[in-house]
């Protein structure tokens, strides 16, 4: 698997030859400025909620590209009703593709398209294919749920949100790995606007002090699960 940070709460991870853009909000970022949306690949595109920072992007890349787009029954409607294709899940529930097990599971947060239409209920992901599985979280405090991840897959990377005020912070991430059984973690959903700017160091250095390693990827860069 290889997991490239596109900024904000976009991921995309290539796995088994095929390409999973989560939550694609690029070209409006302007942290994000040098990453072309018209060129970013994508077989699949999954949506953990429906707030406009997390699907800015979706039409212009489904309508490119011809992905699937994967979410929660709401979402789904929403965009098949504009003829995009889409597979609904609910929580807890599970498909697969491309032999890549995709799970829906439970997040702490709220959903709502920009025109204030409904949006389901959040969720995050756990994308899964021989014996690595990677942790997309979505927008979410941190919840006694996450304990449930670990019984299911053992998770070789956990994508957490780590700017506070809108979701999670530093701390309450920490919390979350520990959750998960998972010590290696890609952050998010930071520095983009002002109530989520971090010290960086300091927050590697808070992850540092309790055995975990803290990975913030340049916009763009990639790591290999």
């Amino acid at each position: 698997m290889q997991v490239t940070y596109l900024g904000h709460g976009s991921i995309s991870v290539e796995i088994n030859n095929k390409t999973f853009l989560i939550d694609p909000f690029i070209s409006v970022n302007t942290l994000a400025k040098h990453i072309d949306v018209n060129s970013l690949k994508a077989d699949y595109i999954l949506i953990t909620h429906a707030h406009q920072d997390h699907i800015l992007d979706v039409e212009t890349i489904a309508k490119r590209t011809g992905a699937t787009i994967i979410s929660n029954y709401e979402i789904i409607m929403h965009y098949v009703a504009k003829e995009f294709k889409g597979h609904p899940l609910n929580h807890g529930g599970s498909c697969e593709f491309d032999e890549v097990n995709i799970k829906y599971v439970n997040a702490v947060h709220t959903s709502s398209f920009p025109d204030g239409s409904y949006g389901g209920q959040p969720g995050g992901f756990v994308l899964s294919h021989g014996n690595k599985s990677v942790y997309i979280a979505g927008d979410t405090a941190v919840t006694y749920d996450m304990k449930l991840i670990p019984m299911f897959n053992n998770i070789d990377l956990a994508i957490l949100p780590i700017g506070d005020n809108f979701t999670m912070g530093v701390d309450e991430a920490i919390l979350a790995s520990d959750f998960v059984e998972c010590n290696k973690v890609l952050g998010c959903h930071y520095d983009t606007f002002p109530p989520i700017k971090i010290n960086k160091e300091e927050a590697i250095t808070k992850f540092s002090n309790k055995g975990k390693n803290l990975v913030l990827l340049e916009i763009g860069d990639s790591l290999t699960v």
